[in-house]
């Protein structure tokens, strides 16, 4: 192991099939209004937190809400975790503004987010 720790779980993105029925329940659920709003993405900040909706699960098809683990450098930490028996599934990219994400799938199936601001 490298030692590259995580920041925590900062970030939570949820595939949703309607984004207005969506975005009214989180923002209820939250209590605030969205910071992103969008047509192809709502994303909300709160206590730390953000929570993004992604109509239909986006073009990574996610099927289930994924944790992204913030990093301070993602491509050690996936150096690591594929040492220790992940498998990438989306490599790291930029979404825009300098963050990098990526996703790997764990020994048992379950889909990691990586995540790395500039």
């Amino acid at each position: 192991m490298t030692g590259s720790s995580t920041q925590g779980i900062k970030t939570v993105l949820h595939p949703v099939s309607d984004l207005a029925k969506a975005k009214a329940v989180y923002a209820a659920l939250l209590g605030v209004p969205p910071q992103t709003d969008s047509p192809y993405y709502v994303g909300f900040e709160t206590e730390g937190q953000h929570i993004g909706l992604v109509p239909d699960g986006g073009p990574q098809g996610m099927v289930s809400p994924v944790a992204y683990w913030h990093v301070p450098d993602i491509e050690a930490k996936l150096a690591e975790v594929t040492a220790a028996g992940a498998t990438v599934k989306e490599a790291a990219h930029d979404v825009g503004g300098g963050r990098l994400v990526a996703t790997v799938i764990d020994p048992d199936g379950n889909v990691l987010g990586l995540l790395q601001d500039r």
